[in-house]
Parts: structure tokens; C-alpha cells; sequence
């Protein structure tokens, strides 16, 4: 009694290569994202179904870990990593897999219902997505706008949570890479909470960023192999870009009404969970300092503990950085740390990026309200 079969028909499955060998175990080759005109590659993403009889113990090996990231080698995986399972496709649970000396990582599981999803965060689908926006849509304080289309045509969302009239705005843009679900998770407890107890703020939000890398299970890149947290140093190619032209439009219509976001900040998953500070050339003390202000927010207010980057960080090129210097925004990127929360003690699911969400209301608020007075 063995493994019958790997299933990936089915919405954000991951693209892999599989075969069985001679002592039963399944090899699963995850197959690499690919920058354009770039040597940069990267797996982070796994989702698929195992299928055998109920009580069968499997062993998987997944491969294709050597990723290059800024054309540097790296690995995503850690000598533990965690994964998460789920009998049904809904309520899932943490698993650990561990690094082997070839850099695969391996899983032994055991299929007690007869089929096992496995992925490598609880995942947040376009469907989830549009179920979400369904039930919130006729809430007299959202309202949900087109921007624009992705490569493939599909079509990409602003929401806006709160009064158009509220003192500060906040953009939060989640999904820029496919795999990093934890925005999503995050958006809707933010949202949830926001729609319960109207803040003074008002939020800005587009959910998933690259909606076409989500629907076919990649890891980073858009479709045209763009990275869409880089480049934001000068305006997208709409063709090769579309997702970032889309939000480049947005924030050029609301600076133009004087609307523009106070905050931005785009949201993300590694290995680490550490707010991503711009410090590009110049003078940004305001900037500097409203970050610290965030900061203290985010401790005082969730459990959110792993820090901000350091004063020599430099990412150009990032959300943060371009929103920052083309738009005059204070911007920044929050990694959600996928492996282990050190604020929970846990590896997290999306129940609890959900409880950061409704946390982030009270921290929001307060960032806004001491900006308001240090001003």
C-alpha cells in the first residue's frame, strides 16, 4: 500500500514534476518562477494533493530549492520548515519537514482520510478573495473599485474600507509575489474589525497584486517575469507590468485630488518577519522617524516582535522606496514571518494573521494619532 497519485487540477496548485521510486518514496520537483532577463529564479510555493488509501504513511522529498534571489544563491528553506496540511481543503494544521544534506526537504505524513493537501503556508485563493468581497460589498463603508488587468486580462480591485473623508489613508497592497498568503489573512481581519468599529482612518487596499502567478500556483514573478516589489524607481511598462501600472494610475488620480495615502505598506512573507525601512539618499528624518513611530505601534499593538531593518538596508528599487521617493508617501514593506511567530510561539495560520489584522485596527489608530501629535 503506497501513494496512488499527486493531484494538481485544482485552483493555485503548484506546477511540479513527481515520480515514485523504488522504496515508495514520492521525489516532487517544484518548478522554478523565472525573472525576465535575469538570472533570478525562485521556488516558494507548494500546494497539492496527495491521494492513496486512508491510514497510508507517505514520504515526500521535495526539490528544486536552489533559488537565486538579486543573483545571489540561496536556499527558502530552513533545517526545519514548516508546512501546512489539511484533510479537506479547509481547516488546516502545522507539519515540520527537514533539510536534507542535498537541500531537498523532506515530509513523512500520514494520509488518514485518504487525501492530504499539503502547502507551504495556509493558502488564500482568488476565489476566497472574491467570496470575501461578496459578503462586505454592500457595507455602507466599503466600496470596491476597478484599476486595471493583469497580463492575462484578469481584473484587479481597489477597496476602500471607511469614510473618503477621514484625516489619514492608509494603502496596504498585498500578493506582489503569489505564495505570501499572510496579507490576505491579514486584509481580512483588518477589514472585519474596521467595518465593526469605524476607525479615523481610512483603508485603502488591493488584495492580491498578482492574481494570474496566484491562479497558477507561482512563486514570485508575474507572468511576463516581472517582479512586482522592484522597478518602482521610475513608472511600469503597462505591458510588462500591468499590475504595478494599474496602481501607479490610482496613486496619480488620488495625488491629483490631494487624496494621496499617508501610509503604505506592502505586505509579505520570509523566513525572518521584519519591517523593511527605505533609506534611499537624501534627507528623510520625518520619514525615518514616523517609521520608528510604526514600529512601536506594531509592538505596542499585535505580536509583531521581530524589528525593522537595520540604518544600512538599502532596497531600491522596492515599494517602499519608489513610493516613497516618486510619491512623497511614507512607505514600507512588513514581512509576516511564515515560519515561526516569535510573538505567538507558533508557526502561523491564517487564523492568526486574521487576529494580527484585528490588532492592527488599535495599532493604526494609535500610529495616526501620535503622528497627529508630534506634528
Amino acid at each position: 500500500m503506497g501513494l496512488d497519485y499527486i493531484f494538481t487540477g485544482f485552483e493555485n496548485a503548484s506546477p511540479i514534476d513527481w515520480y515514485l521510486d523504488d522504496s515508495g518514496v514520492a521525489h516532487v520537483s517544484l518548478i522554478y518562477d523565472r525573472e525576465r532577463q535575469s538570472p533570478n529564479r525562485a521556488v516558494l510555493h507548494w500546494h497539492f494533493q496527495l491521494q492513496a488509501s486512508p491510514g497510508t504513511d507517505v514520504t515526500l522529498l521535495l526539490k528544486n530549492f536552489d533559488n537565486i534571489w538579486n543573483g545571489r544563491p540561496g536556499s527558502p528553506i530552513l533545517d526545519e520548515t514548516s508546512c501546512a496540511i489539511s484533510e479537506d481543503g479547509k481547516a488546516w494544521t502545522v507539519v515540520t519537514g527537514r533539510k536534507t544534506a542535498e537541500n531537498f526537504l523532506k515530509l513523512k505524513l500520514r494520509l488518514g482520510a485518504g487525501n492530504l493537501s499539503v502547502a507551504r503556508i495556509e493558502p488564500y485563493r482568488l476565489s476566497d478573495l472574491q467570496a470575501f468581497i461578496s459578503r462586505i460589498s454592500d457595507h455602507p463603508l466599503v466600496g470596491v473599485a476597478p484599476i486595471g488587468q493583469t497580463v492575462e486580462g484578469r481584473p484587479l480591485e481597489m477597496l476602500r474600507i471607511g469614510r473618503e473623508d477621514a484625516p489619514y489613508r492608509l494603502l496596504l497592497r498585498a500578493r506582489a509575489h503569489p505564495w505570501e498568503t499572510g496579507g490576505n489573512w491579514l486584509l481580512e481581519g483588518l477589514i472585519r474589525r474596521m467595518m465593526e468599529e469605524p476607525p479615523d482612518f481610512c483603508l485603502y487596499a488591493m488584495p492580491i497584486a498578482n492574481k494570474d502567478g496566484v491562479a497558477r500556483g507561482r512563486s514570485r514573478f508575474n507572468l511576463m517575469g516581472k517582479d512586482l516589489n522592484r522597478d518602482w524607481g521610475r513608472p511600469a511598462d503597462p505591458k510588462l507590468a500591468p499590475e504595478n501600472a494599474a496602481l501607479e494610475s490610482w496613486l496619480d488620480h488620488m495625488r491629483e485630488e490631494n487624496r494621496a495615502p499617508h501610509l503604505a505598506i506592502d505586505l509579505h512573507n520570509d523566513n525572518s518577519g521584519k519591517l523593511h525601512i527605505s533609506r534611499p539618499e537624501g534627507d528623510y528624518t520625518a520619514y525615518l522617524s514616523h517609521m520608528e513611530t510604526l514600529e512601536q505601534a506594531l509592538r505596542d499593538h499585535t505580536w509583531f516582535t521581530e524589528g525593522s531593518t537595520g540604518a544600512t538596508f538599502r532596497n531600491p528599487g522596492s515599494f517602499g522606496g519608489g513610493l516613497l521617493v516618486r510619491y512623497g508617501i511614507d512607505a514600507c514593506i512588513l514581512e509576516l514571518n511564515c515560519h515561526w511567530s516569535a510573538g505567538l510561539n507558533k508557526a502561523p495560520l491564517g487564523a492568526d494573521w486574521m487576529w494580527m489584522g484585528q490588532q492592527m485596527h488599535t495599532a493604526f489608530s494609535a500610529y495616526f494619532g501620535n503622528r497627529e501629535s508630534s506634528n
